[in-house]
């Protein structure tokens, strides 16, 4: 078996030709930006591009093809100088049996599959050329087409309180829009952990994976996994997610949730930490809230149980490190080559000779688990606390 970093919810935020996907995602979000940064300097072994079934992308993918600059591979998935690019969608279902709109992930084996989605889905929305777009379908017919293709279903960033399955889909479980056996896993998303997903008695069947659902070149990996097969592929991503033949999950990375955006129940005019949504604000007045993901996962947890998982791993992208900005960065990677490797392999020792020592010592501190934090809410990512180190938090 063979390791492999991956994650698997990239947008594309621009055509080739300068169209947009995801609206919402910056212009440098090309395919070919995509693939040069996710292995020259995040260190990826395995990408999901979840707008692939947008006309002028599967064009572009194509084009690539044909050109012999991207090479199917027999498993399933494209290969581009040793990185392994899995085709997804991701759509949004808000149909009667929902209660606010929901983001879920589709994968296929092949472009051939891919584009067949594509055109099938364009019949069920309003605009195919578009990322996260709502489909006209129920979820389960959803479900149904995916796996009547051959294809994955994974729900999208379960928590966050808009646009996923408990922030605003359902009222207390996912039988209310799914059906479970056609789930094949479930993205956990920043403001959570395995840990906190475990407390939800339905989730235990599944897979968790941790993606960074990034939006920029630089929000890349802030989330991912390491994954062990026989090699990357669609079909052997397949069995890892259903733990078949050795092949698994061998670690989630991601955010200690007190960083993620929204993990505390906060006012939606300031942001000050109230205890429920429905408090007046202690600071503006503001009777809105934004319920945090802490409190939503409180509301339905109904297990203690504890779940053999793999190890949850509170990762700090290095953009949040303290005193690590642009230029610093550059310098550890004209060094150390990427950031997978800084992050995880580069010694305390070597690290120090290169950049100032209290960067360092942030760098190495965020791999065990010894940074402090200030909790994010509403919108507004946590940040670590220089406190950590006993220095002044100003």
């Amino acid at each position: 078996m063979k390791r492999f970093f991956a994650d698997l919810h990239i947008h594309i935020g621009r055509t080739k030709s300068g169209k947009p996907v995801k609206i919402t995602g910056a212009k440098s979000l090309t395919f070919d930006h995509i693939i040069q940064y996710a292995k020259f300097q995040k260190g990826l072994d395995v990408i999901g591009i979840i707008d692939s079934h947008s006309p002028e992308v599967l064009a572009e993918i194509e084009g690539k093809i044909m050109e012999g600059h991207l090479v199917p591979k027999f498993g399933g998935g494209l290969d581009m100088d040793g990185l392994t690019i899995l085709l997804g969608s991701e759509l949004e279902i808000y149909d009667e049996n929902c209660q606010g709109p929901v983001h879920v992930l589709v994968f296929f084996p092949t472009i051939e599959k891919m584009k067949e989605f594509s055109s099938w889905l364009s019949h069920f929305l309003k605009n195919i050329t578009l990322s996260s777009q709502r489909v006209y379908v129920t979820g389960v017919e959803l479900q149904q087409k995916v796996k009547g293709m051959g294809g994955l279903f994974i729900p999208a960033h379960i928590f966050t309180p808009f646009k996923s399955l408990y922030g605003s889909g359902v009222s207390r479980s996912l039988t209310e829009i799914f059906q479970p056996d056609l789930i094949d896993a479930v993205e956990i998303g920043l403001s959570a952990d395995t840990h906190m997903a475990d407390s939800i008695e339905e989730l235990h069947r599944y897979s968790y994976l941790t993606n960074s659902d990034a939006h920029s070149l630089a929000k890349m990996a802030r989330e991912y996994q390491i994954i062990e097969m026989e090699e990357a592929s669609f079909v052997e991503f397949e069995k890892v997610l259903k733990n078949q033949g050795g092949r698994r999950i061998v670690a989630n990375y991601g955010l200690d949730p007190v960083l993620g955006k929204y993990h505390e129940t906060v006012c939606a005019k300031c942001f000050h930490p109230l205890k429920q949504v429905g408090e007046i604000c202690s600071v503006c007045g503001s009777k809105k809230g934004i319920k945090g993901v802490a409190s939503r996962i409180k509301e339905l947890s109904n297990s203690k149980t504890e779940i053999a998982r793999p190890p949850y791993i509170h990762q700090v992208p290095l953009e949040f490190i303290p005193g690590l900005g642009k230029k610093t960065l550059e310098k550890l990677l004209s060094y150390f080559s990427t950031e997978m490797q800084i992050i995880h392999e580069v010694p305390e020792e070597k690290l120090k000779t290169v950049i100032p020592e209290k960067v360092a010592e942030y760098i190495v501190a965020a791999r065990i688990g010894k940074l402090l934090f200030s909790v994010g809410g509403g919108g507004k990512y946590g940040k670590i606390d220089k406190r950590t180190f006993g220095e002044n938090s100003k």
